[in-house]
């Protein structure tokens, strides 16, 4: 995932960078509006705009509104330190998908930032690994012929690892993905999950493996 962040303080915006990054995402760093906006007309990568309201040459509400003017749907998540209910919605109307009001907890940053970019990827509508299908549009789940019966939970860890074979995922990763932001889960609770999920899908031929110390690697093969 690329995220172009937009942040004025330099110190501020070098441990959003550092903490974005620990969790697999690159970033790009810039420090006013008026950057931001020319490298968007530019055709700057990215996934998510993270951006600054209170910014020097160029404030974040007429960035949003110019990239939406330019007809990108580019996901824009709004950091601002201004409380008041009428920036707020200011910030929504202009374009902005979700506002973060500082101080703010990291955890919540980056659980943002990954449903943002979630919500805007294309995913493809079915997942299939063995024997395993999953139609995400459809909502089922089988092995082979027979359907597969899975908890919400359940079913959005299954997607995640789908959507990442062969990748491995650490159990913070996993939380980050597939929770709502706001919602708690311990990382032993992960470990429930995955249990479960090796149990219903024994004769999938596939493996959910874990790999000591840094989290867990689904594959095609026996478990």
């Amino acid at each position: 995932m690329h995220v172009l962040l937009v942040e004025d303080d330099a110190v501020l915006a070098d441990g959003l960078a550092r903490v974005l990054a620990g969790h697999g995402m690159a970033v790009d760093t810039l420090r006013s509006g008026s950057e931001a906006d020319l490298a968007l007309q530019r055709g700057q990568p990215a996934d998510v705009l993270v951006l600054d309201i209170g910014l020097p040459g160029m404030d974040g509400f007429e960035v949003v509104r110019r990239l939406r003017a330019r007809g990108s749907t580019l996901p824009v998540l709004l950091l601002t330190a201004r409380d008041a209910v009428e920036d707020r919605v200011r910030g929504l109307e202009t374009g902005a998908d979700d506002y973060l009001v500082k101080p703010f907890a990291t955890p919540e940053l980056v659980a943002r930032v990954r449903a943002l970019a979630r919500r805007n990827a294309p995913q493809p509508t079915v997942l299939t690994l063995g024997a395993l299908t999953l139609d995400v549009g459809a909502k089922r789940a089988r092995v082979g012929e027979r359907a597969l019966d899975l908890s919400v939970r359940e079913w959005a860890l299954l997607e995640y690892l789908l959507q990442h074979p062969g990748r491995v995922l650490s159990k913070q990763q996993i939380i980050d993905a597939i929770l709502p932001w706001g919602e708690d889960v311990t990382q032993n609770a992960v470990e429930v999950y995955i249990s479960r999920l090796r149990q219903k899908t024994a004769d999938a031929g596939i493996s959910i493996r874990t790999i000591r110390g840094f989290g867990y690697l689904l594959e095609a093969g026996d478990a």
